[in-house]
This record gives C-alpha cells, sequence and structure tokens, in this order.
C-alpha cells in the first residue's frame, strides 16, 4: 500500500509541474506595426506632439542626407566625365560641346565652385609639343564655358602633356581616350 501511494504523489506532482510549466510559458503579443513610434512614445512617456516632432525631425535628415547624395553624385559626374580631342587638335568637336554645356549649367547651379581643367595628349610627339597641345586644349574648354558665362576667375588650366594617360597602350582606342580635357573641382 505505501507503493500505491508513493506512485499517485509522483504521479500527482508530475501532473502539477506540467500544468505549471505550460501556464507560465513566454506567450508572443502581436502588436501594430503601424503604432511602433506612437506604442513607444506612449511606453517612454511622450506626447503626440514629440512623436510629431521626431517624426519631421526624422524626415527631414532624410531630405538633407538624400540631398548631399545627389550633390556627390553631380560632383562626381563633374569630376568624371572628360571631353575627348581628335588627333593633333585643340578644337571641341560637337560631343565636347554638349558635354561642356552641361558641365556650364552645374557650374551656374553652384556659383562658389572653381574648377582645374586640365590638358592631356597620348604619347606621340615630344614632350613640349604635347605640354603645348594640352594648354591649347584646356584653354579651349575655359573659352567655351566662359562663352557660356562662367567666369574666367573660377577656371585654372594646367597641362600634363602625355605625362597622365587615362590608360595605357600603344594603339588609336588608348590614343583617343588620352586625348582629353579632364576637369576637377577645387
Amino acid at each position: 500500500m505505501g507503493k500505491k501511494i508513493v506512485v499517485k504523489m509522483m504521479v500527482l506532482l508530475f501532473l502539477s509541474a506540467m500544468m505549471l510549466t505550460v501556464s507560465c510559458a513566454k506567450k508572443t503579443v502581436e502588436t501594430d506595426p503601424s503604432a511602433g513610434i506612437e506604442n513607444q512614445g506612449s511606453q517612454d512617456g511622450l506626447s503626440a506632439e514629440e512623436i510629431a516632432r521626431q517624426r519631421a525631425l526624422e524626415e527631414e535628415r532624410l531630405r538633407e542626407e538624400a540631398l548631399r547624395n545627389a550633390i556627390a553624385a553631380e560632383r562626381e559626374k563633374f569630376e568624371n566625365q572628360d571631353i575627348n580631342f581628335d588627333y593633333d587638335s585643340s578644337e571641341l568637336v560637337p560631343d565636347a560641346r554638349m558635354v561642356l554645356k552641361e558641365k556650364a549649367d552645374f557650374l551656374t547651379r553652384n556659383s562658389g565652385l572653381t574648377i582645374t581643367i586640365e590638358g592631356h595628349c597620348d604619347e606621340r610627339g615630344t614632350t613640349e609639343y604635347n605640354l603645348a597641345l594640352g594648354e591649347k586644349r584646356a584653354m579651349s574648354a575655359k573659352r567655351y564655358l566662359q562663352d557660356l558665362g562662367i567666369a574666367e576667375f573660377r577656371m585654372n588650366t594646367i597641362s600634363y602633356g602625355e605625362e597622365r594617360p587615362l590608360v595605357q597602350g600603344n594603339d588609336e582606342s588608348a590614343w583617343s581616350r588620352n586625348r582629353r580635357a579632364h576637369f576637377v573641382i577645387r
């Protein structure tokens, strides 16, 4: 008889333990995701007005960040878009004129910026000849930008001749990419 009581007590303890475990299990509470800030605000003791002010500040921060990113992208495009020249020439080709018009628009919108126009050549010709031709190319771009309304004092020129090729190579493909004017915002 004593064994039966011990077994019954063990079963009773086991069932009691199981009920406690099940009843104390952590339950997930679902919340409305659209009420995220409001719920947090009420938990933090923020009023609806303070929550609205926080939202407005966050939206303003995001707008400013987007504007900074757009300006950075525009500056990068300005500096990474060269104009190219024909062999042994400083005359602007039609494509170069279109690019220079875009650059003039950018400079007009950003009137506080100054630039350096770098003249470059391919490797053919003497060092002295290429330095002179690079200067003519940079000056040609500068004069065209002046004609489009950009003040002369906002632009400097420099010639690197053949000293800073964009691409390496001894063929027309490489040479045509190296005959260029490059623009740097100072």
